[in-house]
């Protein structure tokens, strides 16, 4: 499954709003299930946000942007099947310098959390 970009200021605020968070060590995500319209294909649907408190510098935080982003796409690139949903990527400091198999980490505890809030197609057991 391939990483499409969220763009568009509304669909971004309303992820922000009303989406679900995780907290990682190193990065931060926020997400809503579905896609961003009706009609738009399957897929995840991935936007970074890395403020000026992060660092100064726009190298560095364009840095962080990439690795989390690259960590993500290589955890949804081992799944079999994830569901389409939104997401903002928000790094933290300390994803510049550490390990990348820390960002892996991170980004394959967000993918469990969204498999397991996935909500199940059985029919409810009644006795």
């Amino acid at each position: 499954m391939h990483l499409l970009g969220l763009r568009g200021r509304k669909i971004v605020e309303r992820v922000r709003h009303k989406g679900q968070r995780f907290r990682g060590n190193h990065m931060n995500v926020t997400y809503m299930m579905g896609s961003p319209r009706s009609g738009m294909s399957q897929g995840i649907f991935v936007g970074t946000a890395a403020s000026t408190k992060l660092d100064k510098s726009a190298v560095k935080r364009n840095r962080m942007r990439r690795r989390c982003r690259e960590a993500l796409r290589l955890a949804v690139k081992k799944e079999k099947t994830i569901p389409t949903c939104q997401l903002i990527i928000v790094p933290r400091s300390s994803s510049l310098q550490c390990d990348f198999t820390e960002l892996l980490k991170d980004a394959q505890a967000f993918l469990g959390t969204i498999r397991d809030s996935r909500p199940s197609h059985r029919k409810p057991v009644t006795t």
